[in-house]
């Protein structure tokens, strides 16, 4: 490491000293959900509705990977995907109820409670949106190639997006719109990591209708509400102007692909809390919900 003068530190003077300490102040947005240790924080059980699948989620990218996956499911034919999705919100701090941390120890949405697994067995926690979609895809035989070599690139991409969107949400989008202060440094150093995976996608999309080829799979569910939500201009305010979004056109053209399904577009309106109240469906617990309880018309109920 070279060695720097305190004084040129953000704050000034700031160094680390020889133990971390909790600073509860500390954080910025989020600061309030955010704490050094696991386990439940209050007692809580986890409803349960009328179908197997019981999904407990927000409508953040990681969420609504796994709605598309199940609305792609049932608009395919499988109906035994039929699912309810419960409402699990992150800042009143739900995922710390004891309940959800008995389905996700982890406390981070979405969990997945399979109440008829295969083995019939007691119910089967699910948890980790990428566990979940490979659980469905191979539950359901749907989503993830046999053959090897297609089913390895599929796997390839699920398992890169895992490992790079955290720098995308965490790094670039935190420091970009959610902390207490704007830091050049923070914001340079994840813009430029964001651009490149954004560039990665772009170049293999020039050659590839899909993520793993031709076939339509978990690996685009899995990117796509993370980059694609991005490349429309709809994360982090204006992080897509900031970034030149437009730019890549390849991803572009993968993203409106996929943003004309409709069950993508179904998938995306579930346990959302934001945007136009016409495409939030705060829970889902029938196919019918969406025409009947999207928030604009709960409200004018």
């Amino acid at each position: 490491m070279t060695d720097k003068s305190p004084a040129d530190n953000f704050p000034a003077g700031y160094e680390p000293g020889k133990a971390w300490t909790w600073d509860k102040g500390n954080g910025g947005e989020f600061a309030g959900i955010n704490r050094p240790i696991a386990g439940p924080t209050h007692e809580k059980e986890l409803p349960v509705g009328k179908h197997p699948l019981q999904l407990y989620s927000l409508g953040t990218p990681n969420g609504v990977k796994v709605t598309i996956m199940l609305e792609e499911l049932l608009a395919a034919g499988h109906s035994d995907a039929e699912y309810d999705a419960w409402l699990i919100n992150i800042g009143q701090g739900d995922q710390f109820g004891s309940g959800f941390v008995g389905v996700n120890p982890n406390s981070k949405i979405p969990a997945l409670l399979d109440h008829a697994p295969k083995d019939g067995g007691k119910p089967l926690r699910v948890f980790e949106s990428a566990s979940i979609l490979m659980y469905l895809a191979e539950k359901f035989g749907a989503f993830l190639p046999t053959e090897l070599r297609a089913r390895t690139e599929a796997m390839n991409w699920l398992f890169w997006q895992m490992g790079s969107a955290p720098f995308l949400g965490g790094g670039f989008g935190h420091f970009y719109a959610y902390a207490p202060m704007k830091i050049k440094y923070a914001i340079d150093r994840y813009a430029m990591e964001t651009k490149r995976q954004l560039d990665v996608l772009d170049r293999h999309l020039a050659e590839n209708q899909f993520m793993a080829g031709k076939e339509y799979t978990v690996a685009d569910m899995a990117i796509w509400p993370w980059y694609g939500n991005l490349a429309m201009g709809q994360a982090y305010g204006d992080a897509g102007d900031f970034l030149e979004v437009q730019g890549y056109k390849n991803l572009q053209r993968w993203t409106a692909e996929i943003f004309a399904r409709p069950a993508v577009k179904r998938g995306r309106m579930v346990n959302r809390r934001s945007g136009e109240l016409s495409e939030q469906l705060h829970e889902r617990h029938d196919a019918s919900d969406f025409d009947t309880k999207t928030a604009d018309k709960v409200a004018t109920a």
